[in-house]
């Protein structure tokens, strides 16, 4: 379903927060720290500055459409190269109305992850890039905000782009595990200094939803046995891409998975629809993402 369902509906005290893998939203120009050049107007995928326009536009497109007439109000954003992209992101959105925050990350690949907010209901007090070792190995940050609501409310928000399961997925969950502990120390020290805290993670957590990070509910367990998901894999749904909330957001809030049909195509091999990705294999088919986003509507 793409429209939030259950006793909560839109309003002018509810915030709108959108989880988005972007995939691959990278900048045509080389980057000087991390190796880019597949992402350039001369690598193996021709990324020019027409496609990367027509890129950011797609993703306003999406988030444009959630947001209905009144625009989205929060997004974690995972697979981000760098702020420029952030930065033109929230300008094709709406310019000056969207505030952003970016921390350039260790990762091997040159993407991060990022948060945008909207200026008119969202004052960030503090911010914090939070390291995940893994020892020679490297991975994103895990983003860490605390802000104000409406001037009203503290939120501590966390955006997560967990190691993948590249190398098999038992294989790589060492990494996954690490990552978390780092998350639960963080989610533990929130807690500590008030038990009532307003917590909510947000991001692609590279694995099927569980109920892993104490003190947290994952709101997308309910997903887990319909056999739908935010992306798809050799013709199974999987949801990578999750909410956790603690319980002083469970009971007025309401998730959903963003799947509309515009930003999906059929799945020739395994039947029924998947994400539009912006390549398939190297050939350029202007897509979106080869992930779905979820919505969160918070009733402040």
């Amino acid at each position: 379903m793409v429209l939030l369902c259950g006793a909560l509906s839109a309003s002018a005290q509810s915030l709108r927060v959108v989880s988005y893998n972007v995939e691959n939203l990278f900048h045509p120009e080389q980057d000087s720290i991390h190796p880019d050049t597949e992402w350039t107007q001369d690598g193996k995928r021709r990324w020019s500055f027409a496609r990367y326009f027509r890129k950011d536009e797609n993703i306003a497109r999406v988030l444009t459409t959630i947001g209905e007439w009144d625009g989205v109000d929060v997004v974690g954003l995972q697979e981000v190269e760098n702020e420029a992209v952030v930065k033109r992101l929230c300008y094709t959105l709406r310019p000056g109305e969207y505030g952003w925050i970016h921390y350039d990350s260790p990762d091997k690949r040159g993407i991060d992850v990022a948060l945008i907010y909207k200026k008119a209901r969202i004052d960030t007090l503090r911010t914090q890039a939070i390291r995940v070792d893994l020892g020679l190995e490297t991975t994103r940050d895990i983003l860490y905000v605390e802000c104000i609501a409406d001037r009203r409310d503290t939120l501590h928000l966390f955006v997560c782009h967990l190691p993948s399961q590249l190398g098999g997925a038992a294989e790589s969950a060492w990494k996954r595990e690490a990552a978390k502990q780092v998350l639960q120390h963080t989610v533990d020290s929130v807690l500590t200094i008030d038990a009532q805290a307003r917590i909510l993670v947000m991001g692609d957590m590279n694995s099927a939803p569980q109920e892993d990070i104490r003190g947290l509910n994952n709101r997308m367990m309910q997903y887990v046995s319909r056999g739908e998901g935010t992306h798809k894999h050799q013709g199974r749904w999987t949801c990578l891409d999750q909410f956790y909330t603690s319980p002083a957001l469970d009971s007025v809030s309401e998730v959903t998975i963003y799947d509309a049909e515009w930003i999906q195509e059929p799945d020739e091999k395994f039947l029924g629809l998947k994400p539009k990705r912006t390549y398939n294999g190297y050939q350029y088919q202007n897509g979106y993402s080869d992930h779905l986003p979820i919505v969160l509507l918070l009733h402040l």
